[in-house]
């Protein structure tokens, strides 16, 4: 089994930055995809961004393009998101998720597992 722990959401304001980090612990992710989803309130849970298991493809929703980083250290069973340029758009519980192909999760196919998620407030 495999526990996803994310941390670093908070309130920010508008304009600025947030980095995200999940910890994966219980199996080692060298083979698997790791890939953060979000979900605003009202809204169903939709894709933000995944990384291959050795980091060679990367896919972001277009909505976050150019302004989000999505990035992995193995040795850490860690990945992370850098957000930049947060908009109020942005507000939503963010969701680490570890699956089996970075190109599944694009297509919001889902994930095999789930953090809990940690919220991310942006103001305006």
């Amino acid at each position: 089994q495999v526990q996803l722990v994310e941390s670093g959401g908070g309130l920010v304001q508008a304009g600025g930055s947030r980095g995200l980090s999940c910890t994966a612990s219980g199996r080692t992710l060298n083979n698997y995809a790791m890939g953060w989803f979000r979900q605003a309130p009202g809204k169903e849970r939709e894709f933000v961004a995944a990384i291959s298991a050795l980091g060679v493809s990367i896919y972001y929703a277009d909505s976050v393009k150019g302004r989000f980083t999505i990035s992995r250290v193995n040795a850490k069973n860690t990945v992370y998101l850098q957000m930049n340029s947060l908009n109020f758009e942005d507000t939503a519980v963010y969701y680490c998720a570890v699956g089996l192909r970075a190109s599944a999760m694009a297509t919001n196919a889902g994930a095999d597992y789930w953090g809990k998620g940690t919220l991310v407030t942006v103001s305006t």
